[in-house]
């Protein structure tokens, strides 16, 4: 019996809901033997891509940190995907971004306008807006510590050991802020004798990338290392107003460790990272004629006539920079302490040109700035019956934008907003596991947050198309103060609970049911307009108030013949309550019935109910074939969407949230001398699909239909591991697909209707040398 797409739909409505847990374990054990029994000689699917050991790594156990503390992926009640270091090196994934189309319910993407700045999703839950005042609803944590903005977020991969991905609301271990789900990134220990490696890339759109690292034990206690990275390309397109490349990217980065083993039970690492990104401003594609000039849709959808390439006379410029020290004792054999102290701040000059014409029409130059200090400390039990951890966290955070929305029109205008958000938050969580047999094991954890946000939102009109005082220009002319709230402040407490039992049907059959809860804090938007949105001072001041979200989850983790075939199940109910939609809304501030400038407008829309499945799976064909993929399934809708006391529900979608997505990924190795050294050539081709595509909360032009994407590797790794060389082709067959946009149809004199672009089919050729 083969299980289409189809079929899991028609299933959906049986098997998702409050009563998730009592009606669906039967389901879930027949879908996943089900689908093992049709798919096992042909194809299954988790790794390259997913969170089980790569083809030649066979039958070796994968070791993740999901929960605060070492456990192979089988065994953790919990859905998460994990990458190696040795997978990420093999696929070519040069960024998180890239992971998207193996990972199930999961959008990864640079956010429109920019380069580095995250945009994330998972089971529809997350936030596409990066000012100041939004909080992500999916966690990213480098080496545990959290990172409070997404401005450079999406980094590039080098000094990683794996990367994990979990999905559902994550609320007692990883706290506020993650109730979509959490992107893990940790980095390697350094090597107890000297290791240096070194990697080099070219390819086409004159592609040239290079990382160093090197690390060395200066005695039998102490190791240092670094890492220099240098990412570099042209164009895909260019901006035709003064050929400046358009899509480009020049990024440079390093890392710095110390490790210090001061006895055998005491290990410090002190770290510090910095990166520089100088690309140029990326500039949508206009998907409209100018409304005014009759200017033309341009050809090549990469390619811009954007003439703002500067910000208070600063060209495009993302910098950022953290330190941190992380401390582990072992206090006995089941106990140990762990202090992770951190720091980070970015910079993020960012020129805007909405319109993407050679005239000044709707323009938005932009400084985001952000800091953050952090501190966690843990202890985490081990015993045979028993292990858990137990914590504090607090954060201190400011978050500072300022920019002016240049707008042409009747009376061209230029407003000036800033948002000046500082967060003060503490947790205390605990979260432990007990083992009434070797078979079945109960999990049960709580974390209570206080968070509190305070805010200063300003906004001014100045007359004319050259700006504000603020932002450059001090000979400007004031129309009017719109909004002046300074001191505003809320506070917000949460208790977020998870519970979890699996058991052990088979020593490799691990069935588990849990239920987890998730939160992310209210705050101020900062392009508040008091006079032109109707809002009153009272309303104001309040905010919006957090969004919360409750999952129920049920999933079967499955190794067959000796680990050769592994499957993980996952099936899935969430409410979705007081759902904060920040957005942008085109407002007329003089009152002369024409659209002037626009603000921002966040609600708590309502309520929301998310359905959805989740397959992934491996199999190991034979010792030279191996196939693999995923396949996941969402029904995301609202039950309550409130605008202007009506409920508008039926009229609203999940945005960043398809339907279904899939990915398929064969690989063939066999053994391949080359110049009297003995090694091992790896083909592998892939392909990925994913369902259609909204950009917001209603259907526009910007929405992306379902596409196919192909990509295919080839690889020859030397048997000792020290010489990789690798030809890599991702979206072969060059597919156009929108992933973000402005939609202003009615502001300025040529309207804003502009999209932009996934990268098109890029070839590289890599080589790697471990010496």
């Amino acid at each position: 019996m083969r299980v289409s797409k189809k079929k899991l739909a028609r299933l959906s409505p049986q098997l998702f809901g409050p009563q998730l847990i009592g009606h669906s374990a039967a389901a879930l054990l027949a879908l996943s033997g089900t689908a093992l029994a049709t798919l096992a000689p042909a194809v299954h699917a988790q790794d390259t891509g997913g969170a089980v050991a790569a083809p030649e790594e066979n039958m070796e156990k994968v070791v993740v940190t999901a929960r605060r503390r070492q456990e192979t992926l089988q065994d953790v009640p919990v859905s998460v995907t994990a990458f190696t270091s040795d997978q990420l090196s093999k696929q070519g994934i040069p960024d998180v971004v890239a992971l998207t189309t193996s990972l199930p319910n999961t959008t990864l993407k640079a956010s429109r306008a920019t380069n580095s700045t995250l945009t994330a999703f998972i089971r529809g839950v997350g936030q596409a807006d990066p000012l100041a005042g939004f909080e992500s609803g999916v966690g990213i944590y480098l080496d545990d510590i959290y990172l409070a903005r997404p401005q450079g977020a999406v980094a590039d991969i080098y000094d990683v050991e794996r990367i994990e991905v979990l999905r559902g609301p994550q609320g007692t271990l990883y706290g506020r802020n993650t109730i979509g789900g959490a992107v893990k990134y940790v980095t390697r220990k350094l090597a107890p004798q000297t290791d240096v490696r070194i990697k080099g890339t070219l390819g086409n759109y004159k592609e040239r990338d290079g990382v160093i690292t090197a690390s060395t034990p200066v005695n039998e206690q102490l190791r240092v290392g670094a890492t220099v990275a240098r990412f570099k390309h042209d164009g895909y397109g260019t901006n035709l107003f003064n050929g400046a490349p358009n899509y480009d990217k020049d990024l440079t980065a390093a890392r710095v460790s110390a490790e210090w083993q001061a006895t055998p039970d005491l290990w410090v690492r002190i770290a510090g990272d910095i990166t520089q990104d100088d690309s140029h401003p990326k500039n949508g594609h206009r998907l409209i004629v100018g409304r005014t000039s009759g200017a033309p849709i341009l050809d090549n959808v990469y390619d811009t006539q954007a003439e703002m390439m500067t910000a208070l006379g600063h060209e495009q410029e993302v910098r950022q920079h953290g330190v941190s020290a992380t401390v582990e004792w072992t206090i006995s054999p089941e106990l140990a302490f762990k202090s992770i102290t951190a720091s980070r701040r970015d910079k993020s000059w960012a020129p805007i040109d909405f319109d993407a014409l050679p005239v000044v029409d709707m323009e938005v130059p932009a400084l985001y700035t952000n800091k953050q200090f952090s501190q966690e400390f843990n202890l985490t039990y081990t015993g045979p019956k028993i292990q858990g951890v137990a914590g504090v966290y607090y954060i201190d955070a400011n978050a500072y934008n300022k920019f002016d929305t240049v707008l042409a029109g009747l009376v061209p205008t230029s407003t000036f907003t800033s948002g000046d958000i500082d967060t003060r938050a503490w947790a205390v969580y605990a979260d432990g596991s007990y083992n009434f047999t070797d078979a079945l094991q109960l999990s049960v954890g709580g974390r209570y947050t206080s968070d509190e946000r305070k805010a200063d939102i300003f906004r001014q009109i100045y007359l004319g198309l050259a700006g504000s005082p603020e932002m450059g220009n001090p000979n400007a002319v004031l129309f009017r103060t719109d909004t002046d709230l300074p001191n505003l402040e809320r506070k917000d407490k949460k208790f977020t609970p998870r519970i979890a039992l699996n058991y052990k049907v088979t020593p490799d059959q691990n069935v588990y049911a849990s239920y987890s809860k998730g939160f992310k804090g209210g705050g101020f938007d900062p392009r508040l307009n008091v006079a032109g949105t109707r809002i009153s001072q009272a309303q104001a001041r309040a905010g919006y108030k957090p969004e919360t979200i409750g999952t129920y989850e049920l999933g079967l983790k499955s190794s067959f013949n000796g680990g050769r075939i592994t499957t993980n199940t996952a099936l899935f109910y969430s409410d979705y309550k007081d759902v904060q939609i920040p957005g942008s809304v085109a407002i007329d501030t003089n009152g002369d019935g024409r659209d002037d400038s626009f603000a921002g407008l966040t609600t708590n829309a309502g309520k929301a109910t998310i359905k959805g499945a989740e397959f992934e799976a491996v199999a190991h064909i034979t010792n030279n074939f191996s196939l693999s993929g995923m396949y996941s399934y969402i029904d995301a809708k609202y039950d309550e969407y409130i605008v202007a006391g009506v409920n508008v529900a039926d009229q609203r979608v999940f945005q960043n949230t398809p339907k279904n997505s899939a990915n398929l990924r064969a690989t063939y190795e066999l053994p391949l001398p080359l110049f009297g050294r003995n090694g091992r050539l790896s083909l592998i081709g892939s392909a990925s699909y994913r369902g259609a595509t909204n950009q917001f909360e209603t259907v526009s032009v910007l929405d992306q239909e379902s596409y196919k994407l192909y990509d295919a590797s080839i690889i020859w790794t030397r048997a000792d591991g020290k010489i990789r060389a690798a030809i890599h082709g991702k979206n072969l067959s060059d597919k156009q697909y929108k992933t973000a946009g402005y939609l202003f149809p009615t502001l300025g004199n040529e309207g804003t209707l502009t999209a932009f672009y996934g990268a098109p089919r890029t070839v590289q050729a890599t080589v790697e040398y471990r010496f």
